[in-house]
C-alpha cells in the first residue's frame, strides 16, 4: 500500500489536488511517473488524463490543444520536453485557452532559468505555480517538492515532502546549509523500498553504503539560508573543476544563456595536468549553424557566468542528447561515448545512434 499512499499524499499536500480536478502528467507507463499519476489521483477522487503520443504531432500546439479540449487542471511536464518546445515560439500556445491550468508541475532533471520562466509565464501565464518535484521510483514519489502555500524562488524545491526527513550532507556525513553535498534522507518514510527483487546486495551497495543509517540518493544538492533547496545533478555527474565541485547543470545553464544554444550537456573529462576539465556538447537553435567561432563564443560565455576556471575545454556540436523515454539526459553515456569506453545497456535510450556521433568526435 506504500507506493499509492505516497503518491497520494505527495499530491494533496504539495500538488493541491483536488476531487473532480484533472491531473495529467506527459510521461510513459514504464516510469514511475505514469503509475505514480493514476494511483494518487484515483486515491484523491481525482481525474487522470492519459495521452500516447508524441507532444509536438501532428503540430507543436499538440498538448495545449489537449489541455484546452479537456480543461486540464494540472499538468506536469520535464524540463527537457519545455526546452524542445521554446523554438515554436510562443504563439502555438498563445492560440489556445488554458484558464484551466492551476498548477504546473515539472521532474526529471534540475531546471535552467530561461525554460523555467517560458514554462511560468507563457504556458501558466504568471498566475501558475511551477511544483518542482524530485525523487525517485525506489522512494515512490518526491524527496523535495513545492507546497503551493509557501513562496517559491526560481528553479527551486520549497519542501521536503511531506513524511520526508531531508538533509544536505557533506563528506563527512554532517547536515550543512549554504554549501553542496549529497541529498541524503534520515528516517523511513511511506512508500520507502525495502530491497531490489533477488539483488539486496546491490540495494545496500546503492543506498546505504555511504553512511551508517542514511538513505544516500545520488543527488548534488543545496539548501539555503532561506530554505530553499536545489538539485545539482547527480553526484557521480559531478565535475571538479579547478578544486571545486559544480553540477553539470551550471554548467548547461550558463551555455544557454546563450542565444543559439537549445540545449546542453556538461561532462568532466580527464586531464594530466587540471585532473578533470569540463567538456560541453549543444544541441543548436534551428536557425543556427555550428562553427569554430561560434563554439569559442559560447566557452567565453560560461567563463563570463561561471568564471574562467570553468570555461569548456572543447564545446562539440551535436544533432541531440541521449535521452531516455522520460526525457531524462544520460550523462554517464555521454560521457563513455566520449571517451571510447563502453556504454553497457543501452536499451532504455531513446535516440542510441546519438552516442556513435558522439565517439566520433574525440581527436
Amino acid at each position: 500500500a506504500g507506493f499509492p499512499l505516497k503518491a497520494a499524499q505527495d499530491m494533496a499536500h504539495l500538488f493541491d489536488l483536488r476531487p473532480g480536478e484533472l491531473m495529467f502528467w506527459f510521461t510513459d507507463m514504464g516510469w514511475m511517473m505514469g503509475p505514480w499519476a493514476i494511483l494518487g489521483s484515483l486515491l484523491l477522487g481525482s481525474t487522470v488524463f492519459l495521452y500516447e503520443g508524441a507532444p509536438d504531432y501532428p503540430g507543436p500546439d499538440r498538448l495545449w490543444q489537449m489541455v484546452a479540449r479537456h480543461g486540464i487542471t494540472h499538468l506536469g511536464i520535464s524540463p527537457t520536453l519545455i526546452r524542445a518546445l521554446i523554438p515554436h515560439g510562443e504563439e502555438p500556445v498563445k492560440k489556445h485557452d488554458l484558464s484551466s491550468l492551476r498548477v504546473l508541475g515539472s521532474t526529471g532533471e534540475p531546471w535552467n532559468p530561461e525554460p523555467y520562466q517560458w514554462f511560468f509565464q507563457t504556458v501558466g501565464g504568471g498566475r501558475c505555480p511551477i511544483v518542482n518535484y524530485s525523487g525517485g521510483t525506489e522512494v515512490s514519489g518526491g524527496i523535495l517538492g513545492c507546497t503551493v502555500y509557501k513562496p517559491i524562488a526560481e528553479a527551486s524545491f520549497n519542501t521536503p515532502a511531506p513524511g520526508i526527513k531531508a538533509a544536505v550532507l557533506n563528506d563527512e556525513g554532517e547536515p550543512v546549509v549554504g554549501q553542496v553535498g549529497e541529498l541524503a534522507v534520515l528516517a523511513p518514510w511511506p512508500g520507502m523500498t525495502k530491497g531490489f527483487w533477488n539483488d539486496p546486495e546491490r540495494y545496500e551497495r546503492t543506498y546505504w553504503s555511504r553512511f551508517k543509517d542514511v538513505w544516500v540518493h545520488g543527488d548534488w544538492a543545496l539548501v539555503d539560508e532561506e530554505g530553499y533547496w536545489f538539485i545539482l545533478g547527480r553526484s557521480d555527474d559531478t565535475l571538479k573543476i579547478a578544486g571545486k565541485r559544480v553540477g553539470p547543470a551550471e554548467l548547461e545553464s550558463a551555455a544557454i544563456r546563450h542565444p543559439a544554444v537549445q540545449e546542453a550537456g556538461a561532462v568532466g573529462v580527464p586531464h594530466e595536468v587540471k585532473g578533470e576539465v569540463p567538456v560541453l556538447f549543444v544541441v543548436l537553435r534551428p536557425e543556427f549553424e555550428g562553427s569554430e567561432e561560434l563554439a569559442a563564443e559560447i566557452a567565453e560565455k560560461v567563463a563570463e557566468v561561471l568564471g574562467k576556471p570553468m570555461k569548456p575545454a572543447a564545446v562539440h556540436f551535436v544533432s541531440d542528447l541521449p535521452k531516455t523515454r522520460n526525457a531524462k539526459v544520460m550523462r554517464r553515456l555521454l560521457k563513455a561515448a566520449y571517451l571510447g569506453e563502453s556504454t553497457g545497456d543501452t536499451s532504455a535510450l531513446v535516440n542510441p545512434e546519438v552516442l556513435d556521433e558522439v565517439r566520433r568526435l574525440r581527436k
